[in-house]
């Protein structure tokens, strides 16, 4: 039987995991790389190549090590638990060695165009035209994986700000931001307060004279380093975590988290009150947000409703002098190499499971990464990717096109529900829900009452411990021998990277030393009281 061969678009982190998920199934991937290596969106370049999303020298990962390996790679234990943007790179590195994807990409390829053969009602394939070194190919491919991501173009909503066309200073998207020297003893102003506008503001904030941050809602700050100096996703996202929070009421949870983060510092007194609940919107990380803020290098501003020449007014009515301008407004994305883009990706996401077009005759293109889990983005992309791979082969079917278009209405009246109406919270998942509805399709899913019985040491660690990738690899499709050994020390791995000082007297011993003496002097004092009572009263 003919290998079937699949054009993987972007050979960022959802790129390089449709590679692997493809030769796990015996099928020939070609992987289409416009840039000229791998990495995507995480790898950091001075002067990006145009077109392509730049981050910040300094940014560090929002999700631990162990939430954000791949399934069957764990991330090497000496790594910090968040890990510089270098560090996720060379972690990319030894995944694209170890499984041999380098030599499936090619590099500074440009995607012109995929269409439809005229045949496709039965074939179900592709013509996919690309551009390299100023000359044009065709290939014939019988699956197409667009992994380009959700960070490829930048949004800038200029038009939502009156006067910003006659400001006489700098204005830039904050995909710009590279480091803080350039704005030494300016006046910035930070619009837009998800995890970038935080990092960005706070950091400017250090050399700046004076740094502004615009929100116009307000948001609830996390950090990353949870109770006991755990790791904050490992300690939230839990199976035990998951079965509370089906059961609780929302209000309650909302109050809880709320709480909770307001004993760390109040929310309204630091001008970052939201206006919507903790369960309704993005969450923003922002470790450091309240030092700067406290130390008033920066300050919490309303939206801004005009510029002037020099400044901004705001819609409290103050006004500002404003040197810089940058806007960390986010990002959207777009795929202009696909024949009638509007009728495959429309603007109301009609993706089933994010993953598939619902009415296309055959299931052969899907979309890998196009969603925002509440949590690491490499395990649901890979995830999306196995499940991808096995529907190409032909070995898992997918549901009628009415029965898919009713999973998605059914979708987005809960999102609606759930969430604020906006682009990025219409694709946003709950991690676990979210794995474990693809593992479900994919036929991964843990069986935990099955471990219960015949593996309780393990089944142990999956219900209360942190979810990780590695609970997907334990049976089905792509089992992974190693799998529940990657379970069983995931916390060796948290730790190893935190215990570079040997202590003498561990903790757990010195304390209970501590009890002991004290016990002895509490006895050695009562005693003799004691003693003396019986004296006085005989």
């Amino acid at each position: 039987m003919k290998v079937k061969r699949i054009a993987v678009i972007g050979a960022g982190v959802s790129g390089l995991g449709a590679i692997k998920s493809c030769l796990e199934e015996g099928l020939e991937p070609i992987c289409f790389e416009k840039s000229s290596d791998i990495g995507g969106l995480w790898r950091y370049e001075e002067t990006p190549e145009s077109g392509h999303p730049g981050i910040y020298k300094s940014l560090i990962c929002n999700t631990s090590k162990e939430m954000t390996a791949f399934s069957d790679y764990p991330i090497p234990d000496h790594y910090p638990n968040y890990m510089h943007n270098s560090k996720l790179m060379e972690y990319l590195r030894m995944y694209t060695r170890h499984f041999g994807l380098l030599k499936h990409i090619q590099f500074q390829t440009k995607v012109c165009s995929v269409r439809k053969r005229p045949d496709f009602s039965s074939s179900g394939q592709w013509d996919v035209v690309v551009e390299a070194d100023g000359k044009k190919k065709t290939y014939i491919f019988d699956g197409v994986m667009v992994c380009s991501g959700y960070y490829n173009e930048k949004y800038m909503p200029l038009q939502d700000f009156e006067g910003i066309e006659k400001f006489q200073g700098r204005y830039l998207h904050s995909w710009e931001y590279k480091h803080p020297e350039s704005f030494v003893g300016k006046r910035v102003v930070v619009i837009g307060i998800g995890n970038s506008g935080a990092d960005v503001a706070g950091e400017i904030s250090r050399v700046a004279e004076q740094v502004f941050l615009s929100t116009r809602r307000g948001s609830w700050i996390w950090h990353r380093v949870w109770d006991n100096g755990n790791p904050l996703d490992t300690a939230l996202f839990t199976r035990y975590n998951q079965v509370l929070q089906k059961f609780c009421p929302t209000f309650m949870i909302n109050r809880w988290a709320e709480n909770k983060l307001n004993a760390r510092f109040n929310h309204a007194n630091y001008g970052l009150q939201a206006k919507h609940r903790y369960l309704s919107h993005q969450l923003t990380f922002g470790d450091d947000l309240p030092n700067y803020i406290i130390t008033g290098k920066l300050l919490m501003k309303a939206n801004v409703k005009e510029f002037t020449e020099t400044s901004a007014i705001f819609e409290d009515g103050t006004e500002e002098r404003i040197d810089v301008v940058i806007f960390a407004t986010g990002y959207t994305f777009s795929f202009p190499f696909l024949e009638d883009e509007p009728a495959i990706l429309d603007s109301q996401q009609s993706m089933f499971k994010f993953v598939f077009p619902p009415l296309l005759e055959k299931p052969t293109l899907a979309f890998i990464g196009i969603l925002q889990p509440m949590g690491a983005t490499i395990p649901t992309s890979e995830i999306q990717s196995r499940w991808v791979t096995r529907v190409f082969t032909g070995l898992k079917k997918l549901p009628s096109g009415s029965d898919m278009m009713a999973d998605i209405n059914k979708r987005k009246r809960i999102t609606a529900k759930q969430f604020l109406e906006s682009p990025r919270d219409a694709r946003r998942v709950q991690f676990i829900d979210y794995m474990d509805e693809i593992g479900s399709e994919l036929g991964v899913k843990p069986n935990l009452l099955s471990l219960f019985l015949w593996d309780t040491k393990l089944a142990k660690e999956i219900f209360w411990g942190p979810c990780t990738a590695y609970q997907y690899r334990l049976q089905g499709p792509g089992k992974w021998p190693g799998a529940r050994a990657a379970i069983l020390t995931q916390r060796e791995r948290i730790l190893k990277p935190l215990r570079t000082r040997v202590l003498k007297h561990p903790e757990a011993s010195s304390s209970s030393l501590f009890w002991v003496k004290s016990a002895c002097a509490v006895l050695f004092l009562f005693v003799p009281i004691l003693v003396i009572l019986q004296m006085m009263y005989h």
